[in-house]
């Protein structure tokens, strides 16, 4: 995230989910020795850092273990700035259906990828998941 709007954008998108019945887990990354000052329900969210990852990118934490080892329906990945550690929770998540950002020449664990302008962030991303997820989750018109 670049901030605090974001992760009060994140969270509210959290709570529109949780009001479709879905259950939602949030694992956050953050650069430095201090977790970043904003509000949030311990039961939601987790955050790690580097000192969560080896020195090769292998997580050494088990919240980043349990984490990859669940097997959600959905895995959404907002790795918007190229983070190697978070990149590895995506590849070794065994979610079952996994939604990331596009990045052109890039090997991808996606199975469905959203192509947003770059300047766009994640308010359009949000947008688009949710509109690529409602087309997928429409029920078949009967003939």
């Amino acid at each position: 995230f670049t901030g605090p709007e974001d992760f009060e954008l994140l969270k509210k998108y959290v709570l529109y989910l949780r009001e479709l019945k879905k259950k939602v887990k949030v694992i956050g990354y953050y650069e430095g020795k201090t977790e970043p000052a904003v509000q949030y329900s311990k039961v939601d969210y987790d955050f790690v850092n580097e000192k969560s990852f080896t020195w090769w990118g292998k997580p050494s934490d088990h919240i980043v273990t349990n984490f990859v080892e669940e097997p959600y329906d959905i895995f959404i990945d907002l790795n918007f700035k190229e983070n190697t550690a978070l990149r590895y929770i995506a590849f070794t998540s065994i979610a079952h259906f996994k939604i990331g950002l596009y990045k052109e020449d890039e090997e991808t664990p996606f199975d469905m990828l959203i192509s947003i302008p770059k300047e766009s962030g994640l308010k359009a991303f949000l947008r688009e998941v949710d509109t690529n997820l409602q087309k997928i989750n429409k029920p078949a018109k009967e003939e």
